[in-house]
């Protein structure tokens, strides 16, 4: 029977389902070497927010599969794993639609100062008419830029375009011809969409092509008008400079639910401002959603381990040696 190790608090069905199929050790990554130990003797593990690299798998002879509980696969050094031949599993598809509920929410908070309102009226400090320097600004048939136009991508362009018949832009390596068919998405440069969109959605994955995508240089190209939306992986954007744009002005606002560290330290300037939202990176956070990732990667780990996995594979062409 295969030993699998999990590093991740799962529910209870999940772990059942796990032991149905294989040995199971349960471990807690922050307890110094309980992780290395535990992999020593493992076939395959499950879990997420660890960082899966040369120093924690170097021992882990017997490994041929990671599952993680989520889309991205930063957390992981897959050059090293192609090395090893070691499958990557991930869970893109069930989290699509609760992501861009996030994402396009981010939207409307930082447009209609949703957030900062709402902490106006919690903090006794609606005590007349809303006045001017409290409004915000439309959402409708504005223009949405999208960076990164893949599953949740698209699924944001879809309730931007159909629901508040917004103009889209995306920039993406590929072409997305269901979107451009259907919800009228056209293909730019980044230059372009940079600087006519009225908010740009960051939805990338993040590489060494797109760490840093976004400073000063691309900042200054956005419309003083427009906001920054960062859905994916917060290291995507140059915060520093972020935090200096919207102390200046350069940009109107910013909605985040990805930070370069996480969770956001309370000494963080973006804390301090109006003009930004900050949401505890809670874009598939949803009890439907974390059960159906929690299946998804517990089934993901079982199939590859078994070869029957088909699909929700990060580096399928270890398969092929």
């Amino acid at each position: 029977m295969n030993k699998i190790v999990v590093y991740k608090p799962l529910p209870d069905e999940t772990i059942e389902y796990l032991r149905s199929h294989a040995e199971v050790t349960i471990v807690d990554p922050k307890q110094p070497g309980a992780l290395i130990e535990a992999l020593k003797d493992a076939d395959g593990a499950i879990g997420t927010g660890v960082k899966m690299n040369t120093e924690t798998l170097e021992s882990a002879t017997r490994l041929k599969v990671l599952s993680t509980v989520s889309v991205g696969f930063d957390a992981f050094d897959v050059s090293y794993l192609n090395q090893r031949g070691i499958l990557l599993t991930n869970t893109p598809d069930v989290l699509t639609e609760s992501t861009a509920d996030t994402a396009f929410s981010l939207v409307l908070l930082t447009a209609r100062r949703l957030a900062e309102l709402a902490a106006f009226v919690k903090a006794g400090k609606w005590t007349k008419k809303i006045a001017e320097d409290k409004f915000g600004v439309d959402v409708h048939h504005k223009t949405l830029g999208i960076v990164g136009l893949g599953r949740i991508g698209a699924s944001v362009a879809r309730r931007a375009a159909l629901g508040f018949q917004m103009k889209v832009l995306y920039v993406d390596q590929g072409v997305n011809e269901r979107a451009e068919r259907e919800f009228g998405a056209k293909k730019v440069e980044l230059d372009e969409l940079l600087k006519t969109s009225d908010f740009v959605l960051l939805q990338a994955p993040l590489t060494k092509e797109t760490h840093n995508l976004i400073s000063t240089p691309q900042l200054k190209k956005m419309k003083r008008t427009a906001f920054l939306i960062n859905a994916s992986r917060g290291p995507i954007v140059d915060e520093p400079a972020l935090v200096e744009a919207l102390k200046d002005g350069t940009i109107a606002g910013a909605g985040l639910d990805v930070y370069v560290e996480e969770p956001l330290a309370v000494e963080s300037p973006l804390l301090k401002m109006d003009n930004v939202v900050t949401l505890p990176h809670i874009g598939s956070a949803t009890h439907e959603t974390r059960r159906a990732m929690n299946e998804n990667a517990a089934e993901n780990l079982i199939g590859a381990l078994n070869g029957t996995l088909k699909a929700n594979m990060v580096n399928p062409e270890v398969l092929k040696r």
